[in-house]
């Protein structure tokens, strides 16, 4: 049985834990390096980002981080977790914040303002019901939540949502190097890349367990693959071993 890490630094990582209960499977709190060698999959919960990357640097965390996201394991981000997984993070408070990297993106910290501009809103996930059934629709609770502006040609959109009218205007660089205000209508608000899954929402404060199946399904099909490529290697080693067949001698006719 697959055993889900959840990081247990500081945020909601309890209520992700009791919804891996909810759903039957087996979630261990990961507070140091050597425990994430335990684990199949590991989820970032969402948080103060300033603080949890303070914490994970107290313990030595971000190169454990960084291997087991490059070591292909599935990873799921949700709000302060889209944001460590970023490649870079705009936003940010003076001083900068390390961040685990690997999902090519660039998100916002604060996108959607402050603690009381949080909200409730109905999310377009037509792949994630496709995949797990359901409605074509889920809840998504945005609490100080970061936002994804924009997405490398490896990464697949699976939500957005309208920009809240009473928004703070933010300012990003553009392609040219030129400041502007970001002024499209909707915002990308949940991931995939690989083994990597993000959410700039909170699925775990919610009775919707879909997100948290998806993720699942992503660790039986990273096991998979891995199964696959363990017999590629030993049916090529085997055939290495096996004894070489000899030419026939042929008969030499003068």
């Amino acid at each position: 049985m697959a055993v889900v890490g959840v990081l247990a630094l500081q945020g909601s990582y309890n209520e992700h834990m009791a919804a891996l209960r909810r759903i039957g499977v087996k979630g261990v709190e990961v507070r140091k390096p050597e425990q994430l060698l335990g684990v199949d999959s590991l989820i970032i919960p969402g948080g103060e980002s300033t603080t949890m990357a303070k914490l994970a640097n107290y313990h030595n965390l971000f190169p454990a981080l960084r291997e087991f996201v490059g070591g292909g394991k599935p990873v799921w981000g949700t709000c302060a977790g889209l944001i460590f997984l970023a490649n870079k993070a705009v936003g940010i408070k003076s001083g900068g914040q390390e961040l685990v990297g690997g999902l090519d993106c660039t998100v916002h910290r604060n996108f959607f303002g402050s603690q009381l501009q949080s909200f409730e809103t109905e999310l377009l996930v037509p792949k994630l019901a496709e995949k797990e059934g359901g409605n074509d629709t889920c809840r998504g609770v945005f609490i100080r939540a970061p936002a994804i502006l924009e997405v490398g040609s490896d990464v697949e959109i699976l939500a957005d949502c309208p920009v809240p009218a009473d928004r703070p205007s933010i300012t990003v660089t553009s392609t040219e190097g030129a400041e502007e205000i970001y002024s499209k209508d909707r915002v990308i608000v949940a991931v995939r890349q690989g083994n990597i899954l993000a959410t700039a929402f909170h699925p775990e404060l919610t009775s919707d367990s879909r997100w948290h199946r998806f993720f699942l399904d992503m660790d039986k099909e990273s096991q998979t693959k891995a199964f696959a490529a363990l017999s590629l290697r030993s049916s090529d080693k085997d055939g290495e071993n096996m004894p070489k067949n000899k030419p026939l001698d042929l008969p030499i006719f003068e």
